[in-house]
């Protein structure tokens, strides 16, 4: 395991999944960073990030092209996909483009909060 950095972005357009998320992570005692789009992170990233918690379908950008454009910038920052429709097409392409992790919703805060403690260590 890294020393990572304990902040987690969550990418996510739904509000009261956004918010549900955010809760769970900050109840593991992580810094939480919050965006209602792929597109509304983009424009401003957070300096230091030990994961990002994304959604699938979003309008403007999917999490898998948000995934594909930090990826072709450079970025390691370990990704979480999650989805309430987990095709077949949807596993293949996120397991080739290096994606941590697909999490199907709702029913994912125990499997969520796991991998938060393999990626980031320890968790309150």
């Amino acid at each position: 395991m890294q020393d990572r950095a304990r902040t987690v972005a969550i990418v996510e357009d739904d509000e009261l999944v956004r918010l549900a998320t955010v809760s769970l992570v900050r109840s593991l005692g992580l810094e939480v960073a919050e965006f209602p789009s792929a597109l509304a992170f983009l424009d401003s990233p957070p300096a230091e990030l030990g994961c990002i918690v994304s959604d699938l379908h979003m309008p403007g950008m999917s999490g898998v092209e948000l995934h594909e454009t930090l990826h072709a910038n450079g970025s390691t920052v370990p990704f979480i996909l999650m989805t309430a429709y987990p095709t077949e097409q949807i596993k293949d392409r996120a397991g080739r483009g290096g994606i941590a992790c697909l999490l199907e919703k709702p029913g994912a805060a125990e499997v969520l909060a796991g991998y938060l403690a393999d990626v980031l260590g320890p968790l309150d």
